[in-house]
């Protein structure tokens, strides 16, 4: 039987589109904030928001997947309980009980 990981891998062109696209997004932002027509205390501002927004970022994408995974193992306990009270069923309707 094949585990997870071997049924849900990303192709590589994905993984690489997916690395490009966030790094153009964060070097494009970088340089926006480089180059504002603004004082160095508020290029800092933005500097630390923007940080403080990526990192906040990263931190939902992984608690959405940490949910999403549990829920998954949630529904293959709550499967595996169903069949097993199945089995026993049809167990005592065959044997008459």
């Amino acid at each position: 039987m094949k585990t997870t990981s071997e049924l849900r891998q990303d192709t590589p062109a994905w993984v690489a589109q997916v690395w490009i696209s966030f790094l153009l997004a964060v070097g494009a932002a970088a340089i926006g904030i480089v180059y504002a027509p603004v004082g160095p205390w508020i290029k800092a501002y933005l500097g630390m928001a923007f940080l403080f927004s990526l990192g906040s970022a990263f931190s939902l994408a992984k608690t959405i997947r940490d949910n999403h995974e549990a829920g998954k193992l949630v529904n293959r306990l709550t499967d595996a309980r169903t069949e097993q009270m199945l089995r026993e069923f049809e167990r005592d309707t065959a044997t008459g009980s």
